[in-house]
């Protein structure tokens, strides 16, 4: 498996909080601050794709790699997709990991840990989950995986959801928004359109799964919490101003 290459797919047009991307956080804006966490993780090169002419200049400007893509993207790997052939014509990376770029807290030893399922070649994407923390489980905001534990550590996705599921007692599993796919399953992926379930749910990795893709999740101590929300953002900026104030 050659060095993966990271590209961060970022967009102004969100539809829960527009212009995200370039929402300040400790005085820079969120994009740089994933770009940074993923620069922290030395697997590889790194990139960002983008619709957006100002992300591409803040972008640029903090010395990053940028590609611009169309607006009309159904979801981030799709952006990817179209991204990929300007950032690596060549083909040298078999390993393209889509970090979503509203993961600015990301711990970047998590990206490592991300490819750990890829070790097995029956394995198309490789992706992250942690145990939901308390509340979680109601949030449509969390993305709930339903797995199977197929290893300490490790389970192999079943399903994806908003919804407060499964039934019953036992763990609840947060989905961290990493996706480490083999280039040939991106490929795939990005030729497909859009699925029932991922339409309805919002949710881009259920095309893979409703496709017979296999996708595998590490399982991690704790989530980072994406900001996909206002209320996540001030959370977000609130842990940031008390690690600051904690250095002083």
């Amino acid at each position: 498996m050659s060095r993966p290459l990271i590209v961060i797919p970022a967009r102004m047009g969100s539809s829960r909080l527009p212009g995200k991307a370039l929402a300040p956080i400790a005085g820079r804006p969120m994009i740089l601050h994933v770009l940074e966490k993923a620069l922290a993780a030395a697997i590889g090169p790194v990139a960002v794709a983008t619709d957006s002419d100002e992300i591409a200049r803040v972008v640029s400007a903090a010395g990053g790699r940028v590609a611009l893509t169309r607006g009309d993207h159904a979801c981030g790997s799709d952006r990817i997709g179209e991204a990929l052939p300007t950032l690596d014509p060549e083909g040298a990376h078999d390993v393209i990991v889509n970090l979503q770029g509203d993961q600015p807290d990301i711990d970047p030893d998590a990206l490592t840990a991300a490819l750990t399922p890829l070790a097995d070649p029956s394995v198309d994407i490789a992706t992250l989950a942690a145990p939901a923390a308390a509340g979680e489980r109601d949030d449509p905001n969390v993305v709930k995986l339903i797995g199977a534990e197929i290893a300490p550590r490790r389970m192999r996705a079943l399903y994806f959801t908003r919804a407060p599921t499964p039934h019953g007692e036992g763990p609840d599993y947060h989905h961290i928004g990493v996706y480490a796919f083999r280039r040939a399953a991106l490929a795939r992926f990005v030729a497909l359109p859009p699925s029932p379930l991922e339409l309805r749910e919002r949710l881009e990795q259920l095309r893979a799964l409703e496709a017979g893709m296999r996708i595998d999740a590490m399982i991690l101590d704790k989530a980072a919490r994406g900001v996909d929300t206002s209320a996540d953002l001030q959370r977000l900026r609130a842990a940031q101003d008390k690690d600051e104030r904690s250095r002083r």
